[in-house]
């Protein structure tokens, strides 16, 4: 009987630490790697949040029209080691983006290239 129990408890314990991996989520649970974007755009806020940052940006399309986009980064510890800080990105700096469109067709992408555009 002790052996069941002990067997049970394991088996919960197992259980409980698989749960932090079901909640981060997958690129390929948002992102569609056939839709990839491409665009130049105005920043407009740089959330600073995990697990991901978000780059808010306006792209003016040939029309003149402008479409507000999220931009998925990487998660801010990430991008500290790569240099970024939350004030890398103020509002009304001009990016290069490359990346892919979210599933589901809405103006949200992975930014997997961000790109000033002075190089």
């Amino acid at each position: 009987m002790r052996s069941k129990f002990v067997a049970l408890m394991i088996a919960i314990a197992l259980l409980g630490a698989a749960v932090p991996v079901w909640a981060h989520h997958a690129f390929a649970a948002e992102f569609d790697a056939n839709k990839p974007v491409k665009f130049r755009g105005m920043v407009t806020k740089m959330e600073w949040i995990n697990p991901h940052a978000w780059i808010h940006i306006d792209v003016k399309g040939e029309d003149g029209k402008v479409t507000p986009w999220m931009i998925e980064a990487a998660a801010p510890n990430a991008l500290l080691r790569r240099g970024w800080t939350k004030n890398s990105l103020p509002s009304g700096t001009e990016i290069l983006v490359e990346g892919y469109q979210s599933k589901d067709g809405s103006n949200r992408a992975n930014g997997s290239i961000i790109t000033f555009t002075d190089g």
